[in-house]
């Protein structure tokens, strides 16, 4: 029997549990000549806010051992330009849509929801509560329970889209975010977004970034990814969206296993454009091969050891 790859959240069926990761896939049809975005279970948009921003200066990427570091800056076109010329050309595709938003307040949150809340074509609007490289907002947020709720209700309330919180792993116990979302309305969560690092550039002695931290991702982060979406899934009763080193189709099944409804490919994508069909059909062939017909049969079957 074909396996059935096929994923149900918020009221959305996803064709596989295959996400692009915001930051990864820009605005989503920038990896179409490597990708068949068709058979991908959804785009998740880079980050876009009320107006168009410009971002941090360069340089923006250095790569570690195992993994990357970034310090984009939220850059993007703004809430008014994505909706008019990016989404049209996203939503000639035969995959769910879902736009990642970022604020520096919680207005701003407010008011880049709002702009979405008419919009066909959106499946799901995803929050950055957790950006580490920009001065405002981000990571202040997504450490503070009480802010979360604040934005995530006001998020819902504004747009009526279904609302995926993206928490951050900088924290020191991701039950109290993840609940917070839960209790404000969120419909999933999605963890984990980059972790807080920095790079030195040892021959002009100073921060390699201007700054100064960044967000590491890629394979580095990948345990304690897991580990993260193994306990958030613990935690709440909605559906985890599980992130962060995930380079296979092993690596997804080992997040599913965890606890996670879906999962999404970031750091990959730059190592491999075809990085997502590949692991789909990874999925697929652990499937065949071990007679599992429905990703449900094995969701969450990680216990204490």
């Amino acid at each position: 029997m074909k396996p059935d790859l096929s994923v149900k959240m918020f009221g959305v069926t996803f064709n596989n549990p295959v996400m692009g990761a915001s930051g990864t896939v820009g605005y989503g049809t920038e990896l179409a000549p490597y990708v068949d975005l068709n058979h991908i279970g959804a785009v998740v948009t880079k980050g876009i806010s009320i107006e168009p921003r410009q971002g941090n200066a360069p340089p923006r990427l250095f790569e570690t051992a195992s993994g990357l570091l970034n310090s984009i800056g939220v850059q993007n076109i703004g809430s008014r330009r994505f909706i008019d010329e990016a989404l049209p050309e996203l939503m000639k595709y035969d995959t769910r849509v879902i736009v990642n938003i970022y604020g520096e307040t919680p207005d701003e949150y407010r008011r880049v929801a709002e702009a979405f809340g008419g919009v066909s074509g959106v499946d799901a609007l995803e929050v950055n509560l957790s950006c580490p490289n920009v001065d405002k907002g981000g990571i202040a947020f997504g450490t503070d329970p009480a802010l979360i709720q604040t934005i995530v209700s006001a998020v819902k309330e504004a747009s009526g889209k279904p609302i995926i919180a993206k928490l951050t792993p900088n924290v020191t116990d991701i039950g109290p975010p993840a609940r917070a979302a839960q209790d404000a309305g969120a419909d999933a969560i999605s963890l984990i977004n980059t972790l807080m690092g920095m790079a030195v550039d040892i021959r002009t002695r100073r921060p390699f970034f201007r700054n100064v931290r960044a967000g590491l991702s890629g394979p580095a982060i990948k345990p304690l990814a897991l580990r993260l979406v193994w306990e958030a899934a613990r935690s709440v009763t909605i559906p985890v969206i599980g992130l962060g080193g995930i380079m296979t189709g092993q690596d997804a099944v080992e997040f599913i296993m965890a606890g996670a409804r879906a999962v999404q490919v970031g750091t990959a994508n730059f190592v491999d454009p075809g990085a997502m069909s590949s692991i789909v059909s990874g999925i697929r062939t652990f499937m065949e091969e071990n007679g599992i017909e429905r990703l449900e049969d094995i969701r969450g079957i990680i216990e204490r050891g």
